[in-house]
């Protein structure tokens, strides 16, 4: 795994989702879809990297984003990206990462994200909100658009991220 790559293009993300991202999506569905560009670079390191890497991609992307995107706390984005991207990399240690397993981590994992958040801000009483209210508003659309944008990301990330293994009839140096 190019670690350093993966931290640089994560944090390239960071500043298009923040800065080019808001310029994209339509006025009107501003509060509504919410891509997290930072979180699909999370799950990819959980399958490809480990547990491990993933949680502290996932803690450290996401307290960057508290800081400089949301500021009501600093602490839900990094607590949810780590927790998910530590029980993604779990999940994907004890199963083959396929596109199909990868799809379903996707979706469950960005309906987790941003329940998690929900329930902390309900916590603090930051929202007087629902949540069937949020779900049907931001939660669901967010994560069906996550799931198009990282299906979109897959064959190149994995390209990208998993080095080439040569095996033991390819290229010998005799």
């Amino acid at each position: 795994m190019r670690i350093n790559w993966v931290i640089l293009c994560a944090l390239t993300l960071l500043v298009i989702e923040n800065s080019v991202i808001p310029w994209l999506v339509p006025p009107g569905w501003s509060d509504r879809l919410l891509p997290h560009l930072c979180f699909i670079m999370t799950l990819f390191v959980a399958g490809f990297a480990g547990r491990h890497t993933a949680f502290l991609i996932g803690l450290g992307l996401g307290l960057l984003q508290d800081l400089l995107a949301y500021g009501h706390l600093i602490g839900p984005y990094g607590f949810g990206m780590g927790l998910i991207g530590y029980l993604a990399g779990l999940t994907a240690e004890r199963k083959s990462f396929t596109i199909g397993f990868f799809v379903w981590i996707v979706l469950i994992g960005g309906l987790m994200l941003d329940s998690i958040i929900y329930f902390i801000y309900k916590l603090f009483r930051l929202t007087d909100l629902q949540f069937a209210q949020v779900f049907y508003w931001q939660v669901a659309p967010t994560a069906i658009l996550q799931l198009f944008i990282a299906l979109l990301l897959y064959v190149p990330v994995r390209r990208f991220l998993v080095k080439p293994s040569h095996s033991s009839g390819d290229d010998s140096p005799e």
